[in-house]
């Protein structure tokens, strides 16, 4: 049987519930599913025949001893997936201007420089209200809601990040507290199932963490075909990718393509492990 490590992190080091869902169905195939914590020296990555990289949550607080970790697995030549470049290009969230410079349409976003003004620049955008957010996060961590009638805690987060990974600052979009945030999910560039996500009253942020909750649902076709869009302009084609954003005024834009550890509601959506079981067997014996 062959053996697959599902790299986490150190606060769950037995898988998620959800990728726990795979094993069984993996198990069907042939294939060992094992949890393995990215961070743990003891663990040795060359003796499996691959590794997944699922629930490296904490990646974004030690970002260069992360990718230096993939660099070390990417050198041993075990398969990685997603693959290392995929990876280290998705760690930073500027990916987001390689895909509008491709034409994937995005959420209305900003990446300040040296002397950037937050309130000066909504005022020239009319927005009313503003997510700033680092470059490098996971969980909504040091993510904020502005609105122009009190920037100044913005501009001070906003000016902090600057001193590290650096700042972007997004529209922020009504329809997320109305209508709510999609994730689409994608395995090997096939569409599996799609979850709408909603904030708890009063709050902006749609994970678990903050009283967040999901459903499986059906996207709209023009959701769908521009998430197929957002995948086909990422090469090589990713095992596994979750395609957030939101509806507006009959378009879909890109908040996030998550393609280094997110989520994939396996447990939520029928037939999804099993689907994301299938494209990994595919991949192990490619």
């Amino acid at each position: 049987m062959r053996t697959i490590l599902c790299a986490t992190c150190e606060s769950i080091p037995n898988l998620t519930d959800d990728d726990q869902a795979l094993i069984a169905p993996l198990a069907e195939r042939g294939i060992q599913a094992k949890p393995a914590v990215w961070s743990d020296p003891r663990v040795d990555w060359a003796a499996a025949d691959a590794v997944i990289i699922r629930s490296c949550w904490d990646y974004h607080l030690r970002l260069q001893r992360f990718l230096t970790w993939i660099s070390e697995l990417e050198r041993s030549a075990v398969p990685v997936w997603n693959v290392p470049a995929t990876l280290r290009w998705n760690a930073r969230k500027s990916y987001l201007r390689d895909l509008e410079r491709k034409g994937v349409a995005i959420v209305p976003t900003v990446w300040p420089e040296d002397g950037f003004e937050l309130a000066e620049k909504m005022r020239e955008l009319g927005w009313n209200k503003a997510v700033v957010k680092p470059r490098v996060s996971a969980t909504a961590y040091r993510t904020q809601l502005v609105s122009t009638d009190n920037t100044q805690s913005g501009q001070d987060l906003l000016d902090d990040l600057q001193h590290g990974s650096g700042a972007m600052v997004q529209k922020f979009m009504e329809t997320v507290s109305t209508h709510g945030e999609w994730s689409l999910i994608f395995f090997q560039g096939q569409f599996s199932h799609a979850v709408i996500k909603r904030p708890k009253a009063g709050d902006f942020r749609v994970q678990h963490d903050f009283g967040g909750s999901e459903r499986t649902a059906q996207p709209p076709d023009f959701a769908l075909q521009a998430a197929s869009r957002a995948i086909a302009a990422v090469e090589p084609v990713p095992l596994y990718a979750r395609i957030d954003g939101v509806e507006s005024d009959g378009q879909f834009l890109l908040m996030e393509l998550e393609l280094l550890e997110p989520a994939l509601f396996l447990k939520l959506a029928e037939g999804g492990a099993e689907r994301f079981a299938a494209a990994i067997a595919l991949s192990a014996s490619a």
